[in-house]
Formats: structure tokens, C-alpha cells, sequence
């Protein structure tokens, strides 16, 4: 029997085919193909997940050209032995600060900004500690219908305080070995504590996969 994460990997490769066709394709008759190729997709995804053809056409709105992964941007900001979490709204979880990062946005940039706009507190990236692929499953980290890379920062605080946002209603640093129910599709304990280790040794090689 098929996993989840299996038919979520094959609906990515079938997506990606068919937008790609569509973004170089000048035959009428190919284009047909490729949309029913879409629409195969999203077939998939309904028949076999717990997902609407109204939420997967969300999530693939405005997504077209040839077929790239996304960019998600985290940022660990430590105070002794303690790492700065938010609770997101969505799911009543912790993760790291971030977020996706925005045209024109430089990496650095994009985490400093999400960490003051979901936390609360300035802090500038010193350094990039990972750059992982989100639905490598040895980060344990439950399948994404989006192709999705994550850069890892580690940061340092510069000032600012606690304050809730519209995505966020709880901030607060967690010992490092001690975290709270993780939003892990967003940050994994094992992402955490491997950043708190580049946090520790910034001599240490970025991360890559």
C-alpha cells in the first residue's frame, strides 16, 4: 500500500511536468495534455488526502514559469540555553520565527523581518547554518504538497520585546532540550538542536542536503 508521503512525492513530479509543459509548450493540443496532467494531480491528492481541490488550487495559485521549489526562511535566535519559539495560530504549535521569503528579499533580510513581525524582538543573522530540502524524509517532518526549501539562520538578538501578531499568539524562549509540541512541518527538534549546535561552534560547516 502506497504512503501518503509517496503519493504527495508523485503529485509533486506530475504537477511539476505538467506547469513545466505549460510554461514552454506553443502546441494547443500539448497544452490540453499538460492541464489534464494538473488535473490528474489533483485527483490524486483529493481521492487519496484529507485536502479539497479548492485548497490544493490555493496553494498552487500563481505558481507558474517552470516549476521551482519555494523558499522558507527560519531563524534560531538563543539566549544561554534557551531558544526563541512563537506559537503559531494555525495549529497551537511552536516552531522557529520565519516564513517564506518574499521577492526582492535577501535571506538574511527576509529572517530578520519575520522574526520582528512574529516575535516581536530584533535580531540580525550571523550565519547560514542549513540548507535543507522540506520533504527529505529523514527530517521527520510530515509530506508537503509543496516543493519547499529551508534556510536556516542562526541569529543573534539586538533588542525589541514580546509581542503577539496576527500569526502568532505566544512568544517565549524553551530550553533547547526541553521543547514544547512542535509545529513540525515548519521546524523539527532535531532542526532546533542541530542549529543550537551551529549556534555553539560557528566554525562548523553549513548543513546541506
Amino acid at each position: 500500500m502506497s504512503s501518503p508521503g509517496n503519493i504527495l512525492e508523485w503529485a509533486r513530479k506530475v504537477q511539476a511536468i505538467a506547469q513545466n509543459g505549460l510554461a514552454f509548450t506553443k502546441d494547443p493540443f500539448d497544452k490540453d495534455r499538460f492541464e489534464q496532467l494538473q488535473q490528474l494531480a489533483t485527483r490524486i491528492l483529493t481521492s487519496e488526502l484529507k485536502i479539497t481541490p479548492g485548497e490544493i488550487a490555493a496553494l498552487w495559485q500563481g505558481d507558474e514559469g517552470y516549476a521551482t521549489p519555494k523558499v522558507d526562511v527560519r531563524g534560531g535566535v538563543f539566549k544561554a540555553d534557551t531558544v526563541l519559539l512563537v506559537r503559531e495560530r494555525s495549529d497551537g504549535k511552536w516552531t522557529l520565527p520565519g516564513g517564506w521569503v518574499d521577492v526582492g528579499d535577501a535571506p538574511a533580510f527576509a529572517v530578520e523581518r519575520e522574526i520582528r513581525e512574529e516575535s516581536g524582538y530584533l535580531a540580525k543573522a550571523v550565519k547560514l547554518a542549513a540548507v535543507l530540502e522540506r520533504n527529505n524524509p529523514k527530517h521527520g517532518a510530515p509530506p508537503s504538497i509543496l516543493a519547499i526549501y529551508k534556510l536556516m539562520f542562526v541569529c543573534e538578538l539586538t533588542g525589541g520585546t514580546a509581542t503577539l501578531s496576527n500569526e502568532t499568539d505566544g512568544v517565549e524562549f524553551f530550553p533547547v532540550h526541553d521543547l514544547p509540541p512542535l509545529s513540525s512541518g515548519r521546524a523539527t527538534k532535531g532542526q532546533i538542536e542541530r542549529l543550537y549546535e551551529h549556534h555553539l561552534n560557528r566554525g562548523l560547516a553549513a548543513d546541506f542536503d
